[in-house]
């Protein structure tokens, strides 16, 4: 058993060679005599030394900083982005500084700034121009979060569209609804914009014609109340609203039990991420999960690592499972996950 108490400088006075002898016999690079390496093997396996990674990382990092871009800071998502990308942060001793891009024209400039005091940065998807986000790559290890990469950029996200279209799927195929309204704006956010591309794929695969237009709205859940009343003004309402994240779809769910509709008879309601709300209201809102306190963990692991290893090559982009929960709010009577997990 490794004796996780004993130091790279006490198994290099064991064996009589440098500090750095033994790191480069323990991280297998650099020249190393026979002999040396012997001696510096023997010490290892005897003493049980177990190289430090996380100290190797720590000594090629300059500040023992990450950076997090976001467009704003505003409700549950980003909130779980933290915590998961802290996870990762704190037991390797790294501070977090987060920058909010939401109404600044100077954006591009601010995150190159905040690359001169961190030693890598995960970036929000569609928060910076892809100049930026290329010009970010040659300064500090660059993740992209729930949005597109790059050859040299990796990114960390779900798939949108498959998730959104299995979700659409079932409520037109296992549910019968056809009169479908889908309510965010692709526009700027990758996330977005997949959701909607899905959401059309599912219509399609049917033999129906989806709508022309999502209705283009905020991602708060104030902007789900407008949507709502908008969408049931003077008008008969549509079979379903499918939101393109929970917030919109519990600020949906309010307008419309506010005019005296009831959900699911009258109208169906659906969203997307299952926020911690989305399982208690009444009635509990049929969604996509997606795990985002892993997203962020995978993009702080693939910075200490790429921080740790200067020159490696960038890492191949992570697609984590989504999975449909669906909930009275479709008009299904207790939750279950049709068809399993996506990719």
């Amino acid at each position: 058993m490794g004796n996780s108490r004993i130091t790279v400088r006490e198994i290099a006075r064991l064996a009589g060679v440098s500090v750095a002898t033994v790191s480069r016999v323990s991280n297998g690079t650099g020249q190393v005599s026979p002999e040396l390496r012997q001696r510096v093997l023997d010490a290892i396996e005897l003493h049980g030394y177990q190289p430090d990674h996380l100290g190797r990382a720590l000594a090629a990092r300059r500040h023992g900083a990450l950076g997090l871009v976001f467009p704003g800071l505003s409700g549950p998502y980003f909130s779980e982005l933290i915590q998961g990308f802290e996870s990762e942060a704190v037991p390797a001793r790294a501070s977090v500084h987060i920058l909010c891009t939401h109404l600044r024209e100077d954006s591009d400039a601010q995150v190159l700034e905040m690359a001169r005091r961190v030693d890598g940065i995960a970036v929000m998807g569609g928060t910076i121009s892809e100049s930026a986000l290329r010009t970010l790559a040659d300064l500090v290890p660059v993740v992209v979060l729930a949005g597109p990469g790059g050859d040299a950029v990796p990114s960390v996200g779900v798939d949108n569209a498959d998730a959104m279209s299995r979700l659409t799927g079932h409520l037109l195929a296992e549910h019968g609804l056809r009169d479908l309204v889908f309510v965010g704006t692709p526009e700027g956010s990758p996330d977005v914009s997949q959701r909607w591309a899905g959401f059309l794929a599912a219509h399609r695969e049917l033999g129906l014609t989806p709508p022309t237009e999502p209705i283009r709205v905020s991602m708060q859940q104030p902007d789900g109340v407008l949507a709502a009343d908008q969408l049931l003004h003077d008008r008969q309402p549509p079979d379903a609203i499918v939101c393109a994240n929970d917030e919109i779809a519990l600020g949906a769910l309010v307008g419309a039990l506010g005019r005296g509709l009831r959900v699911p008879q009258d109208l169906v309601i659906t969203g997307f991420d299952d926020a911690p709300m989305a399982a208690l209201v009444s009635p509990p809102l049929t969604t996509v999960r997606q795990p985002v306190r892993e997203l962020a963990a995978e993009a702080a692991r693939l910075i200490l690592h790429a921080a740790g290893e200067p020159g490696a090559p960038a890492p191949e982009g992570i697609v984590l499972p989504t999975e449909v929960v669906v909930r009275r709010s479709c008009g299904c009577p207790t939750a279950t996950t049709p068809g399993g997990t996506g990719k």
